[in-house]
């Protein structure tokens, strides 16, 4: 067996190596895309749209997305490293941050590549979701024929090896519990919106100054700037505006496959949530749904979605 001092010098050794070559991008930087990008987060700023259109900044790693596919230019170096983990039991992952500095503007047309290194293996860490090791790569994206810097994206993943989830100790017969459910982090930006939760209602906010609503909650508003607000409680109904389904990784107290939406409500904000009661492979674009609040774990109260037809 591997000493935790061996294993974590071989991780070690992977840094600096590289973690994809020469990848570019599989579409230039397209209005199509930034217009998808600008409706998901219900951004409505003009300097992303017509002929002098610019891309958001924030969409810098979607240009280097591989999709299902991937991209040639991966390198064997970073499937070795991954390989490593899962052999010593972190077979599950995460990702956990990321970092993006931006030197650039792109523009509809630009084509993109882009090269990866793995700098850094973190040492063997225990958190909530259990024990491994942090992964971050550094990944530079240049743009145009000069391949000029046009930005920097750092990211980090976590592989670990789920508290809980092992195989069982020698001996033991005894049943597991089932896993809680992550709690939400609570802060004093948020607090009102958990304490309507708790109340079976959900409430939105509202900027007084210009009336906007706005969710999730912040401190401030974020068409006018200004800081006060008071709330308005949603009627509850909404559609399906996106959703994804969620196969992997498995995670303490979920079981996959399962649908995590986007739920437009009829207020005209939207909000993530899961819909129950309808099969994963049945959530659709469109889906009227109606709110509902679930307990978990006793004392968790959480606001979750039902197609309307369920309903009646």
């Amino acid at each position: 067996m591997v000493s935790e001092d061996e294993l974590g010098a071989r991780l070690k050794a992977y840094e600096g190596r590289p973690a994809a070559v020469a990848g570019a991008g599989k579409d230039p930087v397209n209005l199509p895309m930034i217009r998808h990008w600008c409706e998901a987060m219900g951004d409505t700023n003009p300097v992303y749209e017509g002929p002098d259109a610019i891309a958001p900044p924030t969409m810098l790693q979607a240009w280097t997305m591989g999709g299902l596919t991937g991209h040639t230019g991966r390198s064997q170096a970073y499937d070795d490293l991954l390989g490593l983990l899962d052999e010593a039991g972190c077979t599950s992952v995460v990702a956990t941050d990321c970092e993006q500095e931006y030197v650039l503007v792109l523009r509809p047309g630009d084509e993109i590549t882009f090269d990866t290194v793995i700098e850094s293996v973190s040492e063997r860490k225990t958190t909530r979701l259990g024990t491994g090791y942090f992964v971050t790569t550094r990944t530079e994206i240049r743009v145009g024929p000069g391949q000029d810097l046009a930005g920097t994206h750092r990211f980090r993943i976590l592989k670990y090896a789920p508290a809980g989830g092992g195989r069982k100790q020698r001996g033991e017969t005894a049943e597991r519990q089932p896993a809680r459910r992550p709690r939400p982090v609570v802060n004093r930006d948020n607090a009102g919106f958990w304490e309507g939760v708790e109340h079976h209602r959900l409430l939105i906010q509202r900027c007084t100054a210009c009336r906007t609503l706005r969710f999730p909650w912040l401190p401030g508003c974020n068409r006018c700037g200004a800081p006060d607000w008071d709330t308005v409680e949603a009627s509850g109904e909404g559609t399906v505006y996106s959703y994804v389904v969620m196969h992997h990784p498995p995670f303490p107290a979920f079981d996959p496959p399962y649908a995590v939406a986007l739920i437009e409500l009829t207020e005209g904000v939207r909000m993530i949530s899961n819909v129950i009661g309808t099969p994963y492979d049945k959530v659709r674009i469109g889906l009227p749904v109606r709110l509902e609040f679930q307990s978990y774990d006793d004392d968790l109260v959480l606001p979750v979605f039902r197609a309307r037809e369920e309903v009646a």
